[in-house]
């Protein structure tokens, strides 16, 4: 068994879940401990960044970090599952939708927004996910949710009597452009679909940086792939990064409470979990400001 330690950045193909995804990667690198930073439907391709060995720890800080995605929304067609994938419940043959009307429709999407989760997803109610329930024809009542859409913008348009409209979306975690894509059509009171989505960014890792799984044997073999591999907590670029002072770095090493002047710059205050680093740049693990006690605490500790 290997123990390969970091983010390998896979170019997920079509027709495969997440989690096929990392079934595969398992028996190709000969390894258990694998975990993937997002879900993504079979027919979406793109960015799945997994998890390799100790960096399994750091899955729920990278699936906080924006995504992107390439979305084609087709107008004039509804279907249950929000995508091609379904069948068709709702077409109207002529729709006179204009690109004019699509950008000027974006703006209401820009920011944060509420979404109503679609019946085909993994959200569990009552401990059954969502699309189990679909598939036995029951349809339960889902409570919207805030998400935040960073960016929206159109990037091609195909005129007709149901135009497609491309989409580039950099979006916060749990948002579902198959939703968006509906609620746009909603918007312009037409039908829509979402008919082809590929993930382009995820946990800072866009799609030039991702390996097929023909690339990932081939640097098995050659005993490269430790090199392809990306630092998990560099990865996180998110987080504040910051270095505790040489006369506490055993303390720190320890998983102990460590003074506000004990971190560099200093931690005082910060309302968000950071990385602490040695100062040589070892990461010793995720901290945190506690008011109550006026101190730095560790959240979790990857040294020694």
């Amino acid at each position: 068994m290997n123990d390969f330690d970091g983010v390998l950045p896979v170019h997920k193909p079509a027709g495969m879940t997440s989690h096929d995804v990392v079934a595969k990667c398992r028996r190709l690198l000969q390894m258990k401990r694998i975990g993937h930073t997002g879900t993504l439907d079979p027919s979406v391709t793109g960015v799945l960044p997994l998890c390799l060995g100790r960096a399994t720890r750091m899955v729920e800080y990278l699936q906080e970090m924006p995504k992107e995605y390439r979305a084609v929304l087709k107008f004039g067609i509804a279907t249950d599952t929000e995508d091609l994938t379904g069948t068709i419940i709702e077409e109207m043959p002529e729709t006179g939708i204009t690109e004019a009307q699509v950008r000027e429709a974006l703006a209401d999407f820009i920011g944060p927004i509420m979404q109503t989760p679609p019946m085909y997803s993994a959200i569990k109610v009552d401990g059954k996910r969502l699309y189990e329930l679909a598939r036995e024809g029951k349809t339960v009542e889902r409570k919207a949710r805030e998400v935040v859409i960073h960016e929206l913008e159109v990037t091609g348009f195909e005129e007709g009597d149901q135009p497609e409209v491309s989409l580039r979306v950099l979006c916060s975690k749990g948002t579902y452009i198959r939703t968006l894509c509906v609620d746009l059509g909603a918007k312009l009171g037409v039908p829509s679909t979402m008919a082809k989505l590929e993930r382009t960014l995820s946990a800072g890792i866009g799609l030039d940086g991702c390996l097929t799984f023909e690339e990932i044997a081939q640097r098995v073999e050659e005993g490269t792939l430790a090199d392809t591999l990306v630092r998990a907590d560099k990865a996180a670029v998110h987080m504040p990064e910051h270095k505790v002072d040489e006369r506490r770095l055993e303390n720190a090493l320890r998983g102990q409470k460590l003074s506000s002047w004990a971190v560099l710059p200093s931690a005082e205050g910060l309302q968000k979990e950071f990385r602490l680093y040695t100062p040589d740049d070892r990461f010793i693990g995720i901290y945190r400001w506690d008011e109550e006690v006026g101190k730095v605490v560790p959240v979790k500790v990857f040294l020694p």
